[in-house]
């Protein structure tokens, strides 16, 4: 009987795939006529804690345009899920706003778990950034799992003099305002960076905004700025083509992708680690069950051999673990940036 139920499963499995509907009356079928192995009452009894979740689409909300990370995150979860789930689990882009608009969108959305969000480095910086948001950060959101981390890169053009750190540091306190650093506007991801380091390096350098990471590091590439903070994924390919040179990452360890690179700390700025960093989140009141359940099955997508190379071909670390050990991590974050953007006085464009 257990053959024949293996049999009839993959069967099944093709016909599911063929017309949803057509399968959910076979599976009627098989759980009537037939005993279901152990691992499939295992499975019947979690889908009970979980009130059948998911029993219809999934809706995954990225803040921004398609193409870049956080939408091959989106993307990628969004067909482990479906595979997992046996139900359509889409991708929805709602770019704008500095990610506020499909912020708001999960935040007012039931909170029921067929709407998640993808959060990345301004979901910390967002608050204290905006005088107001139509959303509150920490009450609105419930933590699901923290996904991965892309560490920042201190980098130049190939024909800078600038060989390091240090001597970025060394000729910056003897003239201040002496190099001018590209950005993605006022508070983002690598304006930031580059205001912490300041603090921590105790050194002053001139904001060069730009509409994008993509039109900051051409300009760099080509000489019109000096230095720039981005995250590994959208650096490596100008570092690849040797037209950007890397001097230093923000992390607590070399990248196996350059493996030369020094950490900033090893470098003389103890303490400074900034990521770009990538993770789920719920709205609040989730179902507790709901949320592990679905933190459970994206964990096991992080742990797929396919998922890590993407991941780490790009530059992310692959990363994981609980939903309580995401919140830890995005209060951590929220504090760090509070104090850097009102020690610095920084507010959004």
């Amino acid at each position: 009987m257990m053959v024949v139920s293996r049999v009839l499963r993959r069967s099944l499995a093709r016909v599911v795939h063929r017309d949803l509907g057509l399968g959910c009356v076979f599976i009627a079928a098989l759980c009537a006529g037939l005993a279901l192995p152990v691992n499939a009452q295992s499975d019947a009894r979690q889908s009970a804690t979980t009130g059948n979740f998911p029993s219809r689409p999934v809706r995954i909300v990225v803040p921004y345009p398609p193409g870049g990370f956080n939408d091959t995150l989106g993307r990628l979860m969004a067909v482990h899920l479906s595979q997992a789930w046996k139900q359509p689990v889409v991708v929805d882009n709602k770019p704008g706003g500095g990610t506020v608009i499909g912020t708001q969108t999960v935040a007012t959305a039931p909170a029921d778990g067929y709407t998640l969000l993808v959060v990345q480095f301004p979901f910390a910086a967002n608050p204290w950034l905006y005088k107001s948001l139509p959303y509150d950060t920490e009450k609105s959101f419930a933590p699901v799992v923290l996904a991965g981390r892309s560490p920042m890169l201190l980098v130049t053009h190939a024909r800078s003099d600038l060989r390091s750190l240090e001597e970025v540091i060394s000729r910056a306190k003897t003239k201040p305002k002496a190099f001018d650093y590209g950005s993605s506007g006022s508070g983002s991801s690598n304006h930031l960076a580059m205001a912490y380091f300041e603090a921590l390096a105790g050194i002053d350098l001139n904001q060069v905004p730009y509409r994008g990471s993509t039109p900051m590091l051409t300009d760099l590439a080509g000489g019109q700025i000096d230095l720039a903070f981005d995250a590994l994924p959208h650096a490596l390919p100008f570092i690849q083509s040797g037209k950007v040179r890397a001097l230093a990452i923000a992390s607590s360890n070399r990248s196996s992708l350059m493996p030369h690179v020094p950490t900033v700390g090893e470098s003389g700025v103890s303490g400074y680690e900034v990521s770009s960093w990538h993770g789920f989140v719920v709205p609040a009141g989730t179902p507790r069950a709901v949320i592990e359940k679905i933190n459970r099955d994206i964990n096991d997508a992080l742990s797929s051999a396919e998922v890590r190379k993407i991941f780490e071909q790009q530059g992310v670390i692959p990363d994981g673990g609980t939903p309580a050990q995401f919140k830890a991590f995005v209060e951590s974050q929220l504090a760090l940036w509070k104090k850097v953007i009102s020690q610095k006085n920084i507010t959004a464009d």
